[in-house]
């Protein structure tokens, strides 16, 4: 199978480095920068059970020759409109797109401008960072890839796609319900970035503060309701599950968005909190705390 990684921060550099050592044909698509710094450095990747080195296969969007298999795409959301152009090239009739961006937005994005057939769901949960030299950093142990039919249908293609991520050695899973999974996902990331953006500290700081729970709670359960009239079926023990990790203090957590913004650099704003009120708008709710939220980050952007 023909892989194309759109981007190699710390998630495309950690996965698709993973099908790499796996004998899959994997080529990361990358901006001028990254290429220099992969031609000369490699991609490395630094894990707790130690350093990894290889020689990755990389092209830059101009050089792109010939249709892919697959093209998972792992940039910000926010740089996704670029992205579609630079991958249009590879993008053949039998193409599968896999998308592992944050929020949900980009889906329906993508198959306006690729067919409903040529998108799939994906998602990946890993602790991973990139380091001051651009290795990929992974903090935990943690590297789960999901994917599946956005449909529930997983038929041949998406068993060949199947076939082709489990011999990588992370922890593929091969979902029917990969929508539910993505809405569930999503709740938790914007749950603890709008926490953790707002208040500007991780959830212990967050909880140890009076008022603090009730905060968490408050936005918790706007989210909830507004992804439910969305089309989100809510289940109860994945939900409760989700409140009960991001509410205990004994383990403290951050957001992507609050680290990227406590570095000052670009945000999701629009795609992970911004979405969330316009479906809100839609579905004639109120969300006083996501609105709040929502015009932090904007004052935030203004001022970079």
């Amino acid at each position: 199978m023909r892989i194309l990684i759109a981007g190699a921060g710390a998630t495309g550099g950690y996965f698709g480095a993973r099908l790499a050592q796996a004998g899959q044909d994997v080529t990361f698509l990358v901006r001028e920068r990254r290429f220099l710094q992969l031609q000369e450095k490699g991609l490395v990747l630094q894990t707790p059970a130690g350093t990894e080195m290889l020689q990755p296969q990389l092209v830059q969007a101009a050089s792109l020759n010939g249709h892919y298999d697959l093209i998972i795409l792992t940039v910000k959301s926010f740089a996704l409109e670029q992205v579609m152009d630079d991958i249009a090239p590879a993008v053949g009739p039998q193409t599968l797109i896999m998308p592992i961006l944050n929020g949900m937005r980009h889906i329906e994005t993508l198959q306006q401008r690729f067919g409903h057939d040529a998108v799939i769901g994906g998602m990946c949960k890993i602790n991973a960072t990139l380091g001051d030299n651009g290795e990929v950093i992974q903090m935990t142990a943690l590297h789960q890839l999901y994917y599946g039919a956005l449909d529930g249908n997983n038929d041949a293609r998406l068993q060949r796609v199947d076939a082709a991520l489990r011999d990588a050695q992370v922890d593929t899973r091969f979902s029917n319900n990969i929508m539910d999974e993505l809405w569930e996902k999503w709740l938790l990331l914007s749950t603890l970035g709008a926490v953790c953006c707002l208040a500007r500290g991780d959830t212990r700081q967050v909880l140890q503060s009076r008022g603090g729970e009730a905060l968490l709670q408050g936005i918790y359960s706007e989210i909830l309701t507004v992804i439910s009239a969305a089309g989100y079926q809510p289940r109860p023990a994945v939900t409760a599950k989700i409140f009960e990790l991001l509410n205990d203090p004994a383990t403290p957590m951050t957001s992507s968005m609050y680290r990227d913004l406590r570095q000052g650099f670009d945000i999701e704003a629009d795609q992970i909190i911004g979405d969330l009120l316009l479906r809100a708008r839609h579905s004639g709710l109120s969300t006083p705390l996501l609105n709040a939220v929502y015009v932090n980050l904007q004052v935030y952007l203004q001022s970079r």
